[in-house]
């Protein structure tokens, strides 16, 4: 899973999106079918998986752990559950390349197991506190030995009986919960986990579409562990995530006019959209319905002039992997954008706020990085040369930033955006990004 991130990509300014777009599928959704499909009972087919990096690092821990998946045709797979106990000893240790929500998940799984397993990744994962999985599930009885700093390798050392918890998150994570939640499948007695915002709930949707009850009491979801799950059919909707750079670039052109279809719009996940909203983007959701207990909908964005907000704390958890798209949007608006409450956005793939911030203030736009936020100033964006660091959200936010720039904006460090957004390139041209890349 290790690449070099050599790729540079180069965006010309100006121009605007037009036209239908449809974003690979929902990289959280792809995650946990995977995961609960192995540990079902029975065949769980999947429709719209996305084909990512990331995502694939999951499917391939399952496999390497003996469960057999089927890929039929691009985006479908077959995979035959092996049941709660069935998984095997990896004869290596699992690679998860660039996940971290792999890498947070899966600890939960394993921790349970009969057998050892080490979890690594790139050099990118291997730099991402682990922490805040591995302590919680050290009280449930797990073993998991981390670096000192409490950074992966991760060394699950299995055998150890669970014992169900009720755990406040200190920090709204959907990561940890969903891990403790895992987890709590195995222990005895009833898993409950406290969250202090909102965060996205598609681990307890998926639990139900695979006959696993789940409770929901306010902010506290809680689980009885020793249950089965049965094997189900999963449509993967179009994930919000990667559309969020469409969304942000459509908004922010004057004669741009595009609709995003079959996207993913779970309550749990729209922020973008009413932090968009707030800013005066011109956003309309129509053919709503539920498919595999997810809602989904088309959504129509049309270009015009954006404001500078604060952006609402309630709102942070349900963007939170948005912000570099929403930054960008920050940096065209009329007036100050104010964000706080998001220190989860230095502990990303990158440190995202100082990132962010360095890359807009590169490109004329004054950006200051606060301990949990960002202030920004909206102005005129000029051309100029600015550092992904590796992470794919990075790079796709200021390749639409290009659009309301003056000039060339070229971005460092790309090849990571396959991870999330395999065919980001195709689909950016495509819409009206004059967009090119060099290895």
């Amino acid at each position: 899973m290790k690449r070099e991130q050599k790729l540079t990509f180069t965006v010309a300014p100006g121009g605007e999106l037009q036209g239908y777009i449809r974003v690979p599928g929902d990289k959280s959704i792809s995650h946990r079918s995977i995961m609960l499909g192995a540990l079902a009972d029975g065949i769980t087919e999947v429709e719209g998986f996305l084909e990512g990096e990331d995502s694939q690092a999951t499917l391939q821990a399952f496999q390497a752990m003996g469960v057999r998946i089927d890929r039929p045709a691009p985006g479908k797979l077959t995979i035959h559950g092996v049941g709660m106990e069935g998984l095997s000893p990896p004869a290596q240790a699992i690679d998860l390349g660039n996940s971290g929500t792999s890498m947070r998940l899966l600890c939960g799984i394993l921790a349970a197991q009969n057998f050892d397993v080490i979890l690594q990744g790139d050099a990118s994962l291997m730099q991402r506190p682990m922490k805040r999985v591995t302590q919680p599930l050290a009280q449930m009885g797990a073993d998991i030995i981390t670096t000192e700093a409490g950074m992966p390798p991760l060394k699950i050392h299995g055998g150890h009986p669970l014992t169900a918890i009720q755990y406040e998150l200190p920090i709204a994570s959907a990561q940890v919960k969903s891990a403790l939640l895992l987890a709590g499948l195995y222990a005895v007695g009833e898993t409950c986990v406290t969250e202090p915002a909102p965060t996205r709930d598609h681990t307890e949707r998926m639990l139900t579409a695979f006959s696993y009850p789940t409770k929901r009491n306010g902010s506290q979801v809680c689980l009885e562990g020793g249950g089965r799950l049965t094997a189900t059919r999963i449509e993967v909707p179009a994930d919000i995530s990667s559309a969020a750079f469409f969304m942000v670039g459509a908004a922010l052109s004057t004669n741009s006019s595009i609709t995003l279809e079959k996207m993913g719009v779970n309550p749990t996940r729209i922020g973008i959209i009413n932090i968009l909203r707030l800013m005066g983007a011109d956003i309309h959701l129509s053919h709503e319905r539920f498919v595999g207990g997810e809602p989904i909908a088309d959504i129509r964005i049309c270009g015009g002039t954006l404001r500078g907000i604060e952006i609402p704390m309630d709102q942070v958890p349900l963007a939170i992997d948005e912000f570099p798209a929403i930054f960008i949007a920050a940096a065209c608006a009329n007036g100050t954008t104010v964000l706080t409450g998001a220190e989860e956005l230095r502990v990303k793939e990158s440190d995202r706020i100082q990132v962010m911030a360095d890359g807009l203030n590169e490109l004329g736009i004054h950006a200051q990085a606060t301990a949990d936020g960002m202030i920004i100033e909206g102005g005129m964006l000029k051309g100029g040369t600015v550092d992904s660091h590796g992470d794919h959200r990075i790079a796709m936010a200021f390749s639409i930033a290009a659009l309301r720039a003056s000039g060339q904006i070229q971005i460092l460090n790309c090849a990571n955006v396959a991870t999330s957004f395999p065919g980001f390139i195709d689909t950016a041209c495509q819409a009206g990004l004059k967009l090119s890349a060099e290895a």
